[in-house]
């Protein structure tokens, strides 16, 4: 058997104090969540985070930097995930577009509120990448790099 973990990215967008985040349906519960989605074959991070974004929050998204390349392992469902989470700007809200299903709404919400609800988080890579934001980790963008070769 081959042993695969989900790669995955995540968009931190910041503005007033608050977090955009997306309430969605998770294991049968409505939870919060960073926009975030798998990355697809042929995509780059930055391509996944981008188009993420725009599917589940109706925001065009313009990554600025990393906050943190995450691994984690999920007991409950037996899975390893890795995540790069993205910090950067939005503009360009689209309210009529639908999204993806699964997805309730985009809403902002400050790390007050998230921290005085963690049952609410869809995982805890959530609160780490917000902490870790406003810790001030930045990385660049080309940390990533795309090698393209046979």
């Amino acid at each position: 058997m081959v042993w695969k973990p989900h790669v995955t990215v995540a968009a931190i967008a910041h503005h007033a104090g608050e977090f955009l985040l997306v309430e969605e349906y998770a294991g049968g519960q409505l939870v919060l969540n960073q926009p975030a989605g798998h990355l697809e074959p042929g995509e780059s991070l930055a391509d996944a985070v981008i188009r993420e974004t725009r599917e589940e929050s109706a925001w065009d998204f313009r990554p600025q930097a990393i906050v943190g390349v995450y691994r984690w392992f999920s007991a409950r469902r037996n899975e390893t995930f890795l995540r790069v989470c993205f910090c950067g700007e939005v503009w360009n809200h689209q309210p009529d577009q639908p999204l993806d299903d699964g997805i309730q709404r985009a809403l902002w919400v400050d790390p007050e509120t998230l921290r005085a609800s963690p049952g609410r988080l869809r995982s805890p890579l959530v609160m780490r990448g917000i902490d870790d934001f406003q810790a001030g980790c930045r990385y660049p963008l080309d940390l990533f790099q795309d090698v393209i070769a046979d």
